[in-house]
């Protein structure tokens, strides 16, 4: 997956609405069944296209919620996120 969403997440909404792939999905439809919001990884493309940086972050009031995961095989993802930032612990916006 190319961004994940962390169980700091206060359920806002923002990150869904903002998603420009509809790659986000709130807790009642997280297929772990885990408690937060989650990031389809066939369908993130970290707004490669779409917008700067990830939109979801940029919306997230909640600092350092969601953070760079390993891209998904044939997804778009940014060059300029080394694989040391992306072990889902590096927020995508601070």
């Amino acid at each position: 997956m190319a961004v994940k969403i962390t169980d700091i997440c206060i359920a806002c909404g923002a990150c869904i609405d903002e998603c420009p792939v509809e790659a986000i999905v709130d807790d009642s439809d997280n297929p772990t069944g885990a408690d937060i919001y989650y990031v389809y990884a066939d369908k993130c493309v970290e707004c490669v296209g779409h917008h700067d940086a990830p939109a979801c972050a940029e919306a997230c009031p909640t600092e350092g919620c969601i953070v760079w995961d390993a891209p998904y095989p044939g997804q778009p993802s940014r060059d300029e996120i080394s694989a040391d930032m992306r072990k889902g612990t590096t927020p995508c916006a601070e």
